[in-house]
């Protein structure tokens, strides 16, 4: 898929994701499209690992087994006239800002923009893990979509498993709406998982099967890929929780701005697990070609949190007195005081990265 074969549905807008790798179709979320609260559908990030699957409502099911006292399947109908939660829930690939890692490691080159928050609709999957009744041996859930492909000479599944406690979490859902309306092919239509406060690989796409397990998961994107190795500062083992981070959204990199005007700076943290953010605090470091000098560090005005798995907006007022390069930086921190490092904290595979945000302008 390119660009231009991109589903425009209810919920598109004029700000088309941007284009990482064409086949298979993967993309970022524009920078104009992140100073909305909720992102729109049509601007929001792509993930696709071997193509989209199309399948009809109509004819999609869902197979829960393995480990339970009584399998079953379900049908989208089935699924829709169920009792249903809706949340608001960032989802962020965990590669995002690969790109910022020295040296680089593998993978999608991401900036900082694989990333969105959206309004999910759709039914606990605890709804039909009680049904089936999930056997006392089981430990986890593997789920399954229907997407496949050739990785290194092997043809895989996509498949991701999940701890038994967050699998039945209530805020586990089996998707099958966003911002309103069904879910678009590249967003997993019919239905997907989406699990608040973890990185979006756990949010299998396109999703079919569901099976409770008695040992740990070993398949590829489990054991594999999505995993920290070789990590400085994380411990090893696959990606979970998403990490505290914070975005500039305003003003955009390499914009002009007045000596002595008061500039708003503006932008968007978030923190995993359904941890809120408590603080982002903001500097302007001045650079020349002597070196820099620090602002320090102030705090931001935080607004109004929308929801335990949403990001929150925030905004400062900056009054730069000289002309000159400048960078301006934002970190956040979490209720549990975990704060965003100075650098990218380096893995082989270049997940987790979240440093201190940074926009470079000049002040004229």
């Amino acid at each position: 898929m390119t660009a231009s074969a991109i589903p425009q549905g209810p919920g598109a807008t004029a700000w088309a994701p941007e284009t990482v790798t064409a086949d298979p179709y993967n993309a970022q979320t524009p920078s104009a499209a992140l100073a909305e609260p909720v992102t729109p559908v049509g601007a929001f990030f792509v993930r696709d690992h071997f193509g989209v699957p199309r399948t009809a409502p109509g004819q999609w099911r869902l197979r829960l087994g393995g480990a339970v006292a009584a399998p079953f399947d379900v049908g989208y109908d089935e699924l829709l006239a169920m009792p249903r939660r809706e949340l608001d829930v960032v989802l962020e690939c965990a590669g995002n800002g690969r790109s910022l890692m020295t040296p680089r490691p593998p993978g999608l080159p991401w900036g900082q923009r694989a990333v969105g928050c959206a309004h999910f609709a759709g039914v606990p999957f605890l709804s039909l893990a009680t049904r089936a009744g999930i056997g006392r041996a089981a430990v986890e859930v593997v789920f399954a979509g229907a997407d496949s492909g050739t990785v290194h000479g092997r043809r895989v599944a996509f498949e991701r498993s999940l701890p038994l406690a967050a699998a039945l979490h209530p805020d586990t859902l089996l998707a099958t709406h966003m911002n309103g309306e069904p879910l678009a092919p590249e967003h997993g239509a019919p239905v997907r998982l989406v699990v608040p406060g973890r990185f979006a690989v756990a949010d299998v796409k396109w999703l079919v099967g569901a099976q409770a397990v008695t040992e740990p998961f070993t398949g590829f994107f489990q054991a594999e890929e999505y995993r920290y190795v070789a990590s400085r500062g994380i411990p090893e083992g696959p990606v979970t929780n998403l990490r505290v981070k914070s975005l500039i959204t305003s003003p955009e990199p390499d914009s002009a701005v007045r000596r002595g005007h008061e500039t708003p700076v503006r932008g968007l943290a978030w923190s995993g697990g359904g941890v809120p953010v408590r603080r982002v605090q903001v500097r302007a470091v001045y650079e020349d070609d002597e070196g820099s000098v620090d602002g320090g560090w102030q705090d931001a005005l935080l607004g109004a949190p929308a929801g335990a798995y949403a990001w929150r907006g925030w905004s400062s007022l900056w009054t730069p007195r000289r002309p000159g390069r400048y960078r301006l930086q934002s970190r956040a921190t979490d209720e549990f005081g975990h704060v965003q490092p100075s650098l990218a904290p380096w893995n082989a595979q270049g997940y987790g990265c979240n440093p201190v945000a940074s926009v470079e302008l000049v002040v004229v």
